[in-house]
Parts: structure tokens; C-alpha cells; sequence
């Protein structure tokens, strides 16, 4: 049996009513009587204190008698249960877990820091109780092997496997969605519902994060310049056709190319040209 079984105490108000009653008209028995029965009725009394059970909202209370788990009180209030009953508490709110940022290999063998946050929350008591030795420390565990698991099945980047989908970098809510249900196979046989679950951290690691950083500036500036390149060509083209439609100057090809590498110059470059004006005629 793995199923969690709900139960519900006896009212614990009317219990504390009936053991005080119990207690006080036994030691008042005792003084006028002195029988030794009503020691033992008014120790039978005391030991029934045992019994009680607080519990307060999104907490249970997991009953066990002589190893056999009796079922789990979930109710709010003030309960009396059997006094033989060992009583287990364990709180069903939302948890947090930030873990460390941990280095591993992504798809392509880099060394990559990551880090997630996990929002969680007991779903099944019997199985939290019994099913694992410390479901925290389970869950911590189980976090990380996720992490690592999803690492390797992803490169850092795009541009460092052109034939991917998704990166860690830019997959967003798919990798995260990938990460929580990994999360939820490994943590359901200890009772535990996995409510969000977020990559927090992502970097190279530092052995080879300025490299990576200079390869990143790199790309960027390879982009930059082919769109540069791409419109400087758009507007040498318009300002020769220009010219031949307006008839404002007639000009051969070596003359033409001229005018283009020194356009193509003055549109590319990463400077503000100087303008150096000729005073004479365009062949000196």
C-alpha cells in the first residue's frame, strides 16, 4: 500500500473537556479515599494528553501505529487521536529551492554554470513519509541529475550547432517546460508536485568565458558589417544611377570605379572620413 489515506481525529476540545474532568475527579477521589485504582484511573487520564494533535493550515499530520501507517490527518483544528499513535508532521505549502550554481558539459562538451529555481509542494504524504529517507534532500538530489540530464541535451548557443532547434540560451518557456516534467518523473515517487520550475543562471564557465565572450563579439560584429556592406552598396548603386539619369556628369569605368571604392570607403569605415577637397580637375 502506497496510497495516501485521509483520516480525521475526534474532536479535540470535547477530549481535553472529558480528561481534565477525568483527572480532577480522581485526584479529588484520591484525597478523600486514597484508593490506589484512581492512581491509575487519573495516570490513564494523563497519558490520554498524549492524544492531541494540532493542525494548522496546509500542515498534516502522518499517523502511524506500531509500524502501520493509520492515514494522514489533513483537516485545520484541534484533533485527539490515539496516544499509542506516532505523529508525524508535514507541511503541504509551496517550497523554494535556489540551487547552487553547478558546472556541467552541454550537448557539445562545453563547460557551462547553471543554476534553477524550483517551486514544489508535498502532494502525497504517505509517499514523503515512507517512500523516501528525507524528501527534501531527495528533491535537492533529484534537481541537480535533472539539471545535468537537460545540460547535455542542448548546446549553450545556436551558433555553436547550427542544426539545433533550441539552446539554453534562447529556448525559453520549451526548455523550461523540458526541465519541470524531467523534474516531475523523478520526484513523484516521493509524493512531490513540481508547481514551476526555471532555469536562473546560465553562463560559460570561466575556463573558456573570455573566449567565448571574443567569439560572441565577433559574430556580432561580422553582422553588423554585412548589413553595413549590404546598404553602402544600395546607396553607391542609387547615387550612380542617379547621376546617369540626371545627366550631371558622364562618366567611363575607370572613373566609376573610382567613385565606388571611395564611397565604398567612406560608407564602411568604423571612422568619420576627412573630406580633402581638389581644387583642380578630377585627374589631378
Amino acid at each position: 500500500m502506497n496510497q495516501e489515506k485521509t483520516v480525521r481525529g475526534s474532536n479535540g476540545w470535547l477530549a481535553l473537556f472529558l480528561i481534565i474532568s477525568i483527572m480532577g475527579a480522581t485526584v479529588y477521589g484520591i484525597i478523600l479515599t486514597e484508593l490506589p485504582i484512581l492512581i491509575v484511573i487519573s495516570a490513564i487520564a494523563g497519558f490520554c494528553a498524549k492524544g492531541f494533535v494540532i493542525v494548522n493550515p496546509n500542515e498534516s499530520s502522518v499517523l502511524v501505529f506500531f509500524g502501520k501507517y493509520v492515514g494522514t490527518i489533513k483537516a485545520n483544528g484541534f484533533f485527539w487521536v490515539n496516544p499509542l499513535y506516532t505523529k508525524r508532521k508535514i507541511s503541504l505549502r509551496a517550497r523554494n529551492l535556489d540551487s547552487q550554481h553547478i558546472k556541467v558539459n552541454d550537448k557539445l562538451g562545453n563547460p557551462i554554470m547553471i543554476g534553477v529555481v524550483l517551486v514544489w509542494r508535498v502532494e502525497n504524504t504517505y509517499k514523503a513519509a515512507f517512500e523516501v529517507d528525507d524528501f527534501r534532500n531527495f528533491v535537492t538530489v533529484q534537481s541537480e541529475s535533472a539539471v545535468r540530464k537537460l545540460a547535455g541535451s542542448y548546446p549553450y548557443d545556436k551558433f555553436d550547432d547550427e542544426d539545433a532547434d533550441i539552446s539554453l540560451r534562447d529556448g525559453g518557456d520549451e526548455v523550461d517546460q523540458v526541465l519541470e516534467t524531467e523534474l516531475q518523473s523523478r520526484v513523484e515517487i516521493a509524493g512531490i508536485k513540481v508547481m514551476e520550475a526555471r532555469i536562473s543562471h546560465l553562463a560559460y564557465a570561466q575556463e573558456i568565458a573570455g573566449a567565448m565572450l571574443q567569439r560572441q563579439q565577433a559574430t556580432a560584429i561580422v553582422a553588423a558589417r554585412e548589413q553595413i556592406v549590404e546598404g553602402a552598396v544600395g546607396m553607391v548603386e542609387m547615387a550612380l544611377k542617379e547621376l546617369s539619369n540626371k545627366s550631371i556628369i558622364e562618366l567611363d569605368d575607370e572613373k566609376k570605379a573610382a567613385m565606388v571604392s571611395n564611397l565604398m570607403v567612406v560608407l564602411c569605415s568604423d571612422k568619420a572620413a576627412n573630406p580633402v577637397i581638389n581644387t583642380g580637375t578630377l585627374h589631378q
